[in-house]
């Protein structure tokens, strides 16, 4: 004997599942009118129209998803045209039921409660008329079950456009999650090759060993940068993949940084201080990040000949700040640059702060702060400032 594996059921959706209830409910609404035939034999013009009543409600039902508003009028007055030429009470009503939910679903609310409200209307009338077919109690049960109906509806409506919407803010959110990136990796390099670039220049002529040298760091910095832009857009085509294929950027590559600002002429000192224990990866990439747009900015607007970047890993925060000896803080909106927005935002999504302003001999400095919890408890916000080379 075969088994049957209850799992593998399922319900139909979508046209299916209309073709599914129009063809139940005209089956059920012909064994109804069948017996009504039986009983009275002159009923036949009666029965006949009640027929055809019947299969042109449920043939309009799979045609809601073109006709939405026109159909669920078609089935309200088809049904209740219906019971006015049938003595029998048959399940025809599903179907207009069945229309108004999806109209609700869909956020026509006005349309369905407009539709509900004339299906109560017709029943009160007939209660009124005294057909004797419905009476008071009829009238109340099928006015709470069409309210029953738009309101589930419209809760369906409510839930798909909040899932919509929350969809929507997560790809926002990771579109400036990449811009980011994209920004610093790119910004970095390319500020670091301009820079060498406009020094061989200069120097082409009068110092041609000079021009090589600069040459070759504009070699090496183009390399970095389309390293790390490989790793960052190599992540966004494999969607797909369970573990990142490159290490995520952190304090651990400092050294790679202050190569690279070397190569633009910067003389960058590092000076750590406190534990050594790993930082979370986020804060790690956030404390990388920070320092990478910082050298920038002093490679690209400040001037500086000496920067000193100063790392203290607490036991649940890290502080570090980078201070050059340039122009000042007159620079920091110059050029309408987001460079000092985007290491905000990084510190705040992590909870902690950042501020930048004039050094104590002038210059520049950012000063930055981002507490961390013990390595096993979560980070707020981490999930969204990972980083795409790493995951």
């Amino acid at each position: 004997m075969p088994h049957l594996d209850a799992t593998r059921l399922r319900l139909p959706t979508g046209p299916r599942a209309d073709l599914a209830l129009a063809g139940i409910v005209l089956v059920l609404a012909g064994v109804a009118e069948g017996q009504r035939l039986g009983s009275d034999r002159g009923a036949t013009a009666s029965v006949a129209g009640s027929w055809f009543l019947a299969v042109a409600v449920c043939a309009a039902l799979p045609l809601r998803r073109r006709y939405p508003v026109a159909v669920g009028w078609f089935t309200v007055v088809g049904t209740g045209v219906y019971y006015l030429l049938s003595t029998v009470d048959g399940p025809l009503v599903l179907v207009p039921v069945a229309a108004l939910y999806a109209l609700a679903a869909q956020g026509r609310t006005r349309a369905s409660v407009a539709m509900a409200a004339v299906m109560v209307i017709g029943v009160g009338a007939g209660v009124l008329v005294g057909t004797g077919d419905v009476n008071g109690t009829a009238v109340f049960m099928l006015t709470g079950w069409l309210v029953a109906v738009v309101a589930l509806g419209a809760m369906r409506h409510g839930r798909v456009a909040y899932a919509e919407e929350e969809a929507r803010l997560r790809a926002t959110q990771e579109r400036l999650r990449i811009a980011r990136e994209l920004h610093d990796v790119i910004g970095h390099n390319m500020s670091m090759i301009h820079v060498q670039a406009s020094s061989a220049l200069h120097r082409l002529r009068k110092d041609p060993a000079q021009a090589q040298e600069a040459l070759t760091a504009i070699k090496q910095g183009s390399k970095e940068g389309l390293r790390e832009l490989r790793a960052t857009l190599g992540v966004l085509r494999q969607v797909d993949e369970e573990a990142p294929t490159a290490p995520s950027p952190g304090l651990s590559r400092i050294d790679e940084l202050v190569s690279s600002a070397a190569r633009a002429g910067l003389d960058v000192r590092v000076e750590q201080s406190g534990g050594r224990s790993p930082l979370p990866a986020a804060v790690d990439l956030a404390a990388y990040r920070i320092v990478q747009e910082s050298l920038t900015n002093a490679v690209r607007h400040s001037g500086a000949g000496h920067v000193v970047v100063s790392i203290h890993r607490g036991e649940r925060e890290l502080t570090l700040s980078v201070r050059d000896d340039g122009r000042g803080a007159t620079r920091s909106g110059r050029e309408g640059g987001s460079g000092i927005a985007g290491m905000t935002e990084r510190a705040q999504a992590l909870g902690g702060t950042l501020s930048t302003g004039s050094g104590s001999a002038d210059g520049f400095v950012v000063r930055c702060r981002i507490p961390f919890p013990d390595h096993h408890e979560p980070i707020g916000g981490a999930a969204d400032d990972q980083d795409p080379a790493g995951g």
